[in-house]
């Protein structure tokens, strides 16, 4: 079936937020973008008996879904991460923490924490006339420093990577669902996790024009915003998930 292989469909209605799509698993039987959901994750539909979706918060799995078979003694359980879109090219944000949180997570040393506390604005410049007097932008390190970072990254891609979009434990996310609506029209995309991990991941480790780090197709930038709050400071991971729909 086609729509299996590309994992996408137009909808005939769009989806307001989790809640609208929890209850559309619950009404599998009813519901056809459920049944397809259902389909792409290799179940048959004549062999499901009970669908049943929860909310979860505080995890990369926005919506868990448990899925009792027929003549199985247990269900399968499916955590989908959930990114609601309103435009082509809006950029959402993946993960984000105090630069501490990271170096608690991934082991940084202590010269790739320095050069990342003085890009979030966490440490202030320490160069002359730098083109933000509250951080330092990845183009504004020295060229050794620069290395330093990218070489730190480059080698710990696959952990960083994997933590920001999929997660560790029983809530890693294994699918990602993409909903997009623009003006009436509204569509949908579903794809499992390792696609997501290779095709947002897959790339070399960079420095933009920005001035801001990147991993393939991911962004790592400071926070900013929040009305110059301290939060402000806060390293933040960014995709575009609108892209899942070209795949």
């Amino acid at each position: 079936m086609n729509l299996i292989k590309l994992g996408s469909a137009t909808a005939k209605n769009g989806f307001k937020n989790e809640d609208d799509i929890v209850e559309k698993f619950i009404n599998w039987k009813v519901d056809s973008d459920a049944q397809l959901w259902l389909q792409i994750m290799q179940y048959n539909i004549t062999d499901i008996e009970f669908v049943h979706a929860v909310k979860l918060s505080g995890f990369k799995t926005d919506i868990q879904v448990q899925v009792t078979v027929k003549l199985k003694q247990a269900f399968d359980v499916q955590n989908l991460q959930v990114k609601l879109v309103s435009n082509p090219k809006g950029f959402n944000q993946i993960d984000k923490r105090w630069v501490d949180k990271y170096v608690e997570m991934w082991n940084i040393p202590d010269g790739v924490i320095k050069i990342l506390k003085h890009y979030t604005g966490e440490l202030k410049p320490i160069i002359a006339n730098p083109k933000d007097k509250r951080r330092m932008f990845a183009n504004e390190f020295s060229n050794a420093e620069q290395q330093l970072i990218i070489q730190w990254i480059t080698k710990n891609k696959s952990l960083i990577v994997s933590d920001i979009l999929k997660g560790r434990g029983q809530f890693a996310a294994e699918w990602i669902l993409v909903v997009q609506k623009i003006n009436a029209n509204a569509r949908w995309v579903l794809k499992p996790m390792n696609f997501c991990l290779n095709y947002f991941g897959n790339g070399n480790v960079e420095i933009t024009e920005r001035g801001n780090f990147k991993i393939g197709k991911i962004t790592i930038q400071r926070k900013g915003g929040d009305g110059g709050r301290i939060t402000a400071n806060m390293l933040q991971f960014k995709i575009n998930p609108a892209e899942l729909f070209e795949m």
